[in-house]
């Protein structure tokens, strides 16, 4: 890297310091301090051993009174404090380039386990993978919904993502209804980008009905990607009929995806040599069938909302044989979604699964799912915290050095215009905080706090029950 794109990148960062510094509002010394300490933790397993961390300059108190302070979304008690925030992590991300002219985003939901936070409000069942044979998959917490920018890089560059927004999914509402108000913010939102150019997103099947398209359907700038079972059924357009009394027909032939005799002739086909991870050589088909219709619902018709559907497959480059068992559905929906190409359309969403390693390096070294706390307003800020703290990351990502341990030296070296990984950044974080300095205050010695007075009981929390969305059964009486 070059000495000015260095100088560039040092610019950037102090400046989003300096930025975020004036957003965070109340406590704005200790969130920084906060933020500094998550992006050097190399040590702490909890969230309150991140107080010892050099970087925090504070008592521990001090860091729960910034999570408590710290508000991710303005609200009407207090409009101001971090009103843009998300606007100013997308200032950050750079312009689409003519290989990929669009901005891409990704969304998923990820659990918070929180099985023995008796006293935690709104508790439900959640996903976690139990390594014991016969045990269900699940566990007692939150579910978070997190959208993020996924910026464009080559296979060989570390899966970084930027985050824009993470809200927790109550338990009177959906994953889906959460994610549809998060995109329909950051694409009202005139401040960022993805309003007035093409953007993209891409997302799980658990993305691709009907409520979840059709409120994002009002963005004319916006293309949905989303994996599709293997067993659904759409329909074609109905055929013309001029002057017919009765309904009008919404939709024609079924086009059954399980029904290889229902497909027709496919609208555009393309095939291309490509390599997986490993270095094997593989050959991708991809077929696409334009103008298809699913049926919606009365709060969400979806008859007037075309999509185009594209089946993927990957052989492998000598033998020929198929890699995979069933091949993999998408649908594309939106109405700019034909200057999308069949290439960009693939490698848009393998590009979704960073997510999957945001979440993984968020929940161990960034102590994401570890803030272990009764009041769920604090748990509901921790996790746009911990997002903000990966995106100094990834800005100091170009000013990194790589400090391997001595057990990593014979493990291949970064590219040199690469950025680093999020957990070779983390290591050499203190080091940049170091030389650039922060914005925020030195601390002042306010005394000893008194505290509770001798003698007076605390009162007990009380516990509160799991909610379970699935109503029991009524039970017949004689």
């Amino acid at each position: 890297m070059t000495t000015s794109m260095l100088k560039d990148s040092l610019e950037s960062l102090q400046h989003f310091r300096q930025r975020l510094y004036e957003h965070l509002g109340a406590r704005r010394d200790a969130s920084l301090n906060l933020l500094d300490s998550l992006c050097a933790n190399t040590q702490a397993r909890s969230v309150v051993e991140l107080s010892l961390n050099p970087a925090f300059e504070r008592d521990y108190t001090s860091l729960y009174a910034a999570i408590e302070a710290f508000t991710p979304e303005p609200t009407a008690r207090d409009p101001s404090p971090s009103t843009g925030l998300s606007a100013l992590v997308s200032e950050q991300i750079p312009a689409p380039s003519p290989a990929r002219p669009f901005w891409l985003l990704g969304v998923d939901t990820t659990p918070n386990p929180r099985p023995f936070a008796a006293t935690l409000a709104d508790r439900g069942v959640v996903y976690q993978p139990n390594p014991a044979p016969g045990n269900k998959p699940i566990a007692v917490g939150h579910h978070y919904s997190v959208v993020a920018a996924l910026p464009e890089r080559s296979r060989c560059h570390p899966p970084w993502v930027v985050p824009l927004q993470a809200r927790r999914v109550a338990s009177n509402t959906t994953a889906t209804a959460v994610a549809a108000s998060q995109m329909a913010a950051v694409l009202a939102d005139p401040a960022q980008p993805y309003a007035t150019a093409l953007s993209v997103q891409v997302a799980d099947s658990h993305y691709s009905h009907a409520a979840y398209l059709h409120a994002l359907s009002a963005f004319s700038n916006h293309v949905v990607i989303a994996r599709s079972a293997g067993n659904r059924v759409y329909s074609r357009a109905p055929p013309a009929t001029d002057g017919a009394c009765g309904h009008p027909i919404w939709y024609g032939e079924a086009f059954r995806l399980a029904d290889p005799e229902t497909w027709g002739s496919p609208c555009q086909s393309a095939e291309w040599p490509d390599q997986t991870a490993s270095g094997r050589a593989i050959r991708l088909t991809l077929e696409r069938w334009d103008d298809l219709l699913m049926r919606g619902h009365r709060d969400s018709p979806m008859q007037d909302h075309p999509f185009d559907v594209v089946r993927c497959r990957v052989f492998d480059a000598q033998t020929g044989r198929a890699l995979f068992k069933r091949p993999l559905w998408l649908i594309v929906m939106g109405q700019r979604r034909a200057e999308l190409s069949l290439q960009q359309i693939e490698q848009a969403y393998r590009q979704r699964f960073d997510l999957e390693h945001f979440f993984r390096f968020g929940k161990h070294p960034l102590l994401l799912d570890r803030f272990q706390t009764p009041d769920l307003t604090h748990e509901e800020h921790w996790w746009p915290l911990v997002c903000l703290a990966y995106v100094q990351l990834w800005l100091a990502a170009p000013l990194a050095s790589d400090l391997p341990r001595p057990w990593e030296r014979f493990l291949p070296k970064p590219l040199a215009d690469t950025r680093l990984s999020p957990a070779r950044v983390q290591r050499d974080f203190a080091r940049l905080i170091r030389q650039i300095g922060t914005p925020a205050r030195a601390t002042k010695r306010r005394g000893i706090s008194p505290g509770r007075v001798t003698g007076t009981p605390g009162q007990r929390r009380a516990r509160l029950p799991i909610v379970f969305k699935r109503q029991p059964r009524l039970t017949a009486t004689a």
